[in-house]
């Protein structure tokens, strides 16, 4: 078997290339893979390069080599598996998509798949990812791509349309940690468990759970009114409760992406009570705000912190052993609906189980979701769609018109509100959006009493200043 070559684009984040790789590596098919780690980042990329050769060394790897690049075209030549996983516009862009949307009453705890949050990451990221599937399908187009960035749904989704060709599947542990959960609660051995699950990536539903044949889902509906329970998975309980069936993603997540649990002040304080992961508002910014990482990846790569060199729950690597002809298994990916979910729309992109094997990545077909369940994936499917066509297209009012339709926004703004919301988040990304260069969203008229108020209200101040000098010349 040749070796076997991996890329991954991204690789200077603290702990995402690391883990990689060192799952990779515990395959016997895979002791001798060839890693290229690239990061536009020079000292993040050499912090990686050294820790990835730390994990050779601890690990006995000696046949695994790695190369280290910011031009990812200069590596990506002949490879097998390129795996994706980055960020553009950094702390500073996560910091306005969080801090303006709650100028406007919009409460975020992680921003990151729907929301405004998430609209705005999709575009300064898509552009990128969309340029790297090309390069994909001219340098190595029989590559598998794995993509692990957010907001999962609208890159896949993009990322295809952008090379149709290549092959690609979006990876979560959302299932694995949904799973891993509700195992625990029920005090049954999670391999014990046989489950279905599908629907759209962070808001997929457990559609079946058995154990032996018995049927789990009662007791899982039973123990979701359980108030130690509920109190420690606020929304995610709310949905089974009211709803009858688990959700994939945690309840900080979860809470963002409906118009039920974060209307205002006083409700984001009774569902997510206990803060961080369950919902507190700018949780994101925690995470992200790191500014001891050289302090963190230093103690990486000079083996003064620990690296677990054991396989985690993330499912890349069991791909790139059945790809390479190890044992095949089952992963739930985010891949196009090619009538995969019968009541979802044709070419959205879902997550299903998926068989693997040396022929690939293979969904499966799941039918139809129950009515209710997709009536609500389809709330984000639609704000999804218009923020990948923004992307792509460049288009503010298809900026705007995700915006409106996310479910989170519409609950609390009106649609001047957002509009304002809006070209405010547009000036402030004006760094991270080349493509938007030289366009912005067009003020309208408040009516309001059949009195019409000055636009000019609309207008960001650096707008404003513009507009003033213009009608002074």
């Amino acid at each position: 078997m040749t070796m076997k070559k991996v890329a991954i684009i991204g690789a200077g984040s603290m702990a995402f290339s690391s883990r990689m790789v060192a799952d990779i590596l515990t395959y016997d098919t895979l002791r001798d893979t060839q890693f290229a780690l690239v990061d536009t980042d020079p000292a993040r990329l050499q912090y990686a390069e050294r820790i990835t050769r730390r994990i050779f060394k601890e690990g006995g790897y000696t046949k695994a080599s790695c190369t280290a690049a910011r031009d990812r075209r200069s590596v990506l030549k002949d490879c097998d598996f390129v795996i994706t996983s980055i960020l553009v516009g950094g702390y500073p862009a996560i910091e306005a998509e969080i801090d303006i949307p709650m100028k406007y009453g919009v409460s975020q705890a992680i921003g990151d798949t729907l929301t405004p949050g998430g609209i705005m990451r999709c575009l300064r990221t898509l552009p990128v990812l969309a340029e790297v599937m090309r390069d994909v399908r001219e340098l190595c187009p029989r590559a598998q791509v794995l993509n692990y960035t957010n907001p999962m749904g609208m890159l896949c989704w993009g990322m295809t349309h952008a090379a149709p060709a290549v092959r690609l599947v979006g990876l979560c542990h959302s299932v694995q940690g949904c799973l891993q959960d509700w195992a625990q609660r029920l005090q049954v051995p999670q391999n014990e468990i046989n489950f279905v699950c599908a629907g759209i990536n962070h808001q997929a539903w457990m559609l079946r759970m058995e154990r032996d044949g018995v049927d789990l889902l009662p007791r899982v509906r039973a123990l979701a009114l359980n108030p130690e329970i509920w109190l420690g998975d606020t929304s995610r309980m709310e949905y089974v409760k009211h709803f009858g069936y688990p959700v994939t993603e945690s309840s900080g997540h979860n809470s963002e992406y409906s118009p039920w649990f974060r209307k205002n002040q006083a409700t984001v304080a009774q569902y997510c009570p206990r803060g961080g992961w369950n919902g507190e508002h700018g949780f994101i910014k925690k995470l992200y705000d790191r500014k001891d990482w050289r302090k963190q990846m230093n103690a990486m790569a000079t083996w003064k912190q620990p690296i677990n060199l054991a396989r985690s729950v993330e499912y890349g690597s069991q791909i790139v052993n059945a790809m390479v002809g190890g044992d095949a298994c089952v992963i739930y990916g985010n891949v196009p609906n090619t009538n995969l979910i019968e009541n979802l729309p044709p070419g959205c992109c879902v997550e299903v189980p998926c068989y693997v094997n040396k022929n690939g990545v293979q969904p499966l077909h799941v039918g139809a979701l129950p009515t209710h369940l997709a009536a609500i994936n389809r709330m984000q499917i639609s704000a999804q769609q218009l923020a990948v066509e923004a992307a792509l297209e460049a288009d503010p009012e298809k900026v705007f018109q995700a915006m409106a339709l996310d479910p989170l926004t519409a609950a609390i703004c009106t649609l001047d509100q957002i509009r304002a919301m809006t070209r405010e988040l547009l000036a402030a990304h004006r760094p991270f959006l080349p493509t938007f260069k030289g366009k912005t969203l067009a003020a309208k008229p408040v009516l309001i009493g059949c009195k019409v108020k000055q636009a000019e209200r609309h207008v960001d101040p650096a707008e404003a200043r513009l507009r003033r000098r213009a009608r002074k010349k």
